[in-house]
């Protein structure tokens, strides 16, 4: 925070300075002394101390070792705003456990403490957050869904973090899954990627945290790798107010209605061309398209990371709308919506921020950018492997597979 002079006048003569509970904002001058930093390192002459940028600046950086203990490796991350305090706190996830930041002061993150894994140790465990409860899976073997109270970080002692947490509440209806999804506007989690339903996706009930129950599932798209749901709301006014699931299934998107959960029905699906490995995509906001990442075409096919783009106008015919090429042949992995914006975790090319302003257009232009990884760019599963776009202060959270934690912002913001 910038600190300030307030400027006191009087209609007297004199001048005089008294203290007040409330402060007119129209007095209220930047101190020209105050060279307090606002981040670690700014993005100057295109780098941020050693990492390449543009237009994104380093705010804080914490090694994966430090996160996960000795020979840890890092994969998802997700972000939780306590809605009594607005603090903002990071879960970080890494082979070992689920790690717990508070990013308040976002120049000095304190690690809180540590959900260790529930089983053995893997490199695969994603997190998502429903209301005040964060919800870890992992490919572990017989790990199920671990079920963690975030009120709790408001009594951690700083002085003596990082502390080992248990959890609140398990879930065993699967064991290993590959992701969770949550549709925050309703009380169900979406395992992937189990042994379950033909890894198709599994419904739990988790509308009371810390007892959720099995509500069923759908194998008949096959294994789900990953998925958004949503609360319907888009042009195609046949679904609106519908539960909608959008599978990516390894060589196609699967569009399902999950809202009757003993009765889920497919309502369409599209393949493309140059298919490797269907991974993940997401809406933009006005639920027109659905912007996909395939994460083995770069490889298959010697391609600059694609971005492939559908038309989901008509949820029952979506049909293909453009591709969009990167600067590199980096391998995409997980991309998510924000305005105007899409960013996308690029494994070894950073993270890249995309304009998405005239997709209707045919147009995506990237304009802003942060590699971890500044060794290389080529098609490694090395590098960032999540981002979090999505606190209000503007900070967004990464998390690297060999380098850790990063928090970036805006340049000038």
């Amino acid at each position: 925070m910038k600190r300030f002079f307030l400027l006191c006048i009087t209609l007297t003569a004199f001048f005089s300075c008294e203290k007040s509970d409330v402060v007119d904002p129209n007095l209220i001058v930047p101190d020209p002394n105050d060279n307090t930093p606002t981040v670690l390192s700014p993005c100057e002459n295109g780098m941020a101390g050693i990492y390449p940028c543009n237009d994104y600046d380093l705010v804080a950086h914490i090694d994966v070792n430090t996160l996960g203990g000795p020979g840890a490796s890092g994969n998802d991350c997700w972000g939780w705003t306590d809605p009594s305090t607005q603090k903002e706190y990071a879960l970080v996830c890494t082979s070992t456990g689920t790690s717990f930041i508070d990013i308040s002061d976002p120049l000095n993150p304190v690690i809180l403490g540590q959900l260790p894994t529930q089983t053995v140790n893997s490199i695969w465990r994603d997190v998502k957050t429903y209301g005040n409860y964060a919800f870890i899976v992992s490919e572990a073997s017989g790990h199920g869904m671990q079920v963690f109270d975030l009120t709790r970080l408001r009594s951690v002692d700083t002085d003596n973090a990082p502390v080992t947490f248990t959890s609140d509440a398990h879930y065993s209806g699967f064991g290993n899954a590959h992701n969770i999804v949550i549709n925050e506007t309703n009380g169900y989690a979406y395992a992937v990627g189990t042994g379950t339903f033909s890894g198709g996706p599994h419904f739990v009930d988790i509308s009371d945290p810390t007892n959720p129950s099995a509500a069923g599932g759908y194998a008949g798209g096959a294994y789900s790798h990953d998925a958004q749901v949503v609360t319907y709301n888009g042009p195609d006014t046949d679904h609106t107010g519908k539960e909608i699931l959008i599978g990516s299934n390894e060589n196609e998107v699967v569009i399902v209605d999950v809202t009757d959960k003993s009765n889920p029905v497919q309502i369409s699906t599209i393949n493309y061309s140059n298919i490797g490995y269907t991974h993940q995509g997401w809406f933009t906001e006005d639920m027109r398209y659905f912007i996909l990442g395939d994460e083995l075409d770069e490889i298959n096919f010697g391609l600059n990371t694609r971005t492939v783009v559908f038309d989901f106008n008509d949820l029952d015919n979506p049909t293909f709308h453009m591709d969009y090429f990167g600067s590199t042949n980096a391998i995409d992995h997980n991309g998510y919506v924000k305005g105007d914006l899409f960013f996308l975790a690029n494994y070894s090319a950073g993270v890249r921020i995309v304009d998405i302003t005239n997709i209707g257009g045919g147009t995506m232009t990237e304009v802003g950018f942060f590699d971890t990884n500044p060794a290389n760019n080529n098609t490694s599963f090395d590098g960032v492997w999540n981002v979090y776009p999505y606190f209000a202060s503007g900070n967004i959270i990464l998390s690297d597979t060999d380098n850790g934690f990063f928090i970036i912002r805006k340049s000038g913001s």
